[in-house]
């Protein structure tokens, strides 16, 4: 079965929102031979990321930033991998108060520098969560998740 891992800093209400919005995506009844894994980003192990086969990630933007969580989930991988997230897909979801553009490509640069293949835009939240954030990110989810089906 192949492995849909979820990596997040959920440090908010807001975030939190996005992720069970995310969850709703991933776990939909319609995408078979998927295991989704939830891992906060602080305690996914190495291990754990190496052998996932998809990867949706979410982060709050800090200071300009990806979280300290996700970066540190990064920096434990960059020494690592051997080729092994090599075109493997990922979504990013994110979410901040008033900006959310150097999050974004803090972790787009971090993913592409590993070889991950980003399968759509990054859904940005910025400020109050809608009911289209909510959406968005049940979609891209889904979206990663439906990836992996038949893998």
């Amino acid at each position: 079965m192949a492995v849909l891992l979820v990596v997040h800093h959920t440090p908010s209400p807001n975030l939190a929102e996005l992720l069970d919005a995310a969850l709703t995506g991933a776990r939909d009844p319609d995408i078979t031979g998927v295991d989704v894994q939830v891992r906060p980003a602080l305690l996914c192990s190495p291990v754990e990321a190496l052998q996932a086969d998809a990867y949706l990630l979410g982060t709050p933007a800090n200071i300009g930033y990806m979280s300290g969580a996700l970066k540190h989930w990064f920096d434990q991988l960059l020494y690592l991998d051997t080729g092994a997230l090599h075109h493997k897909p990922y979504g990013l979801y994110v979410h901040g108060g008033n900006d959310t553009a150097g999050a974004v490509k803090s972790v787009e640069n971090a993913a592409q520098a590993m070889g991950l293949r980003r399968v759509r835009p990054p859904v940005e939240c910025i400020g109050t969560v809608t009911k289209q954030h909510r959406e968005a990110c049940t979609d891209l989810a889904a979206l990663v998740a439906a990836e992996l089906m038949d893998a």
